[in-house]
């Protein structure tokens, strides 16, 4: 039961990690500027529906996608590891909140609010390709254990639901933590996902290695 808590406590911390909510918040609260209440509200509710609804697709076929492309777990381990990695060293850099948005990017939002949710917000900043394959390799790592497999959808609805509050209250946050403050936040979780996606190379070539 504690190796199953340990793996339910990784995935969560992981995919939280990986979606980033804190870190997409200054560009979601500068692309919205100028939306009404009600218009903020309808971008935010949209995005984390996409959010949810991808990772809860891939989680649940990701493993039939590794059978129609005749690539096995552990090469999907090693290459979502490396992008991983890559997407860490992203948020240990602050690019996401760096973004500055143009005065015709906020007039080309307020035109097309619908798409603003789904592109580029729940996809990619928070849906992106670091988080489909997360929830694909700890979903085919989980085997048959039910709490595992589980795990991942806990971790998934966890993370959607902070998603939507930290978009909620995002106005709030900036105010009392500052972007310093949310940008030294990022960081952190940029480094704990950096040591996931070492872990995931390093089981991806454990695996192996009697094949090598």
């Amino acid at each position: 039961m504690s190796n199953e808590l340990a793996f339910a406590a990784a995935v969560i911390v992981s995919i939280f990690a990986i979606v980033d909510p804190l870190g997409t918040l200054p560009f979601y609260v500068a692309l919205t500027e100028g939306f009404s209440p009600a218009d903020q509200a309808g971008v935010r509710d949209r995005a984390v529906l996409v959010l949810g609804s991808l990772l809860v697709l891939f989680a649940i076929f990701g493993r039939f996608l590794f059978s129609a492309f005749g690539f096995t777990l552990q090469a999907f381990e090693i290459a979502g590891g490396i992008l991983l990695f890559i997407v860490a060293y992203e948020m240990l850099q602050g690019q996401v909140g760096n973004t500055r948005l143009t005065d015709q990017d906020q007039r080309d939002a307020l035109a097309h609010r619908d798409e603003v949710s789904v592109v580029p917000l729940g996809i990619p900043l928070l849906a992106g390709p670091g988080a489909i394959s997360t929830v694909m390799i700890y979903e085919g790592t989980a085997g048959t254990n039910p709490i595992e497999l589980f795990a991942t959808f806990v971790a998934i609805g966890l993370t959607t639901a902070a998603t939507w509050i930290v978009f909620r209250y995002g106005s709030r946050i900036l105010r009392s933590m500052g972007r310093v403050g949310v940008m030294a936040l990022s960081r952190v979780l940029g480094l704990l996902l950096a040591a996931v996606g070492v872990q995931f190379v390093i089981n991806g070539i454990t695996a192996l290695r009697p094949f090598l």
